[in-house]
């Protein structure tokens, strides 16, 4: 449980920031590559989809891959 003066100065109830904690550790674990983006979406408690959106907002991208793993599987297809 939160203080009830941080809530206050947050201007949050307790479980909207317990839900905004929630999401922004499993975007940090998500980036980190401590964990998948479905186990991430789990812990944040929202559907992928909308995990993946709130990646989209945060400028986070929703694929692992780099450039040269795309690169390499083009070259893989020709």
């Amino acid at each position: 449980d939160f203080p009830i003066d941080i809530l206050l100065a947050l201007n949050e109830s307790e479980n909207d920031l317990k839900k905004r904690i929630k999401i922004t550790l499993a975007i940090q674990l998500y980036k980190l590559k401590k964990l998948t983006i479905g186990k991430a979406s789990q812990i944040s408690g929202m559907s992928r989809l909308e995990f993946e959106k709130e990646l989209s907002k945060n400028k986070i991208s929703i694929s692992n891959l780099s450039e040269a793993d795309v690169l390499e599987d083009i070259e893989k297809l020709k």
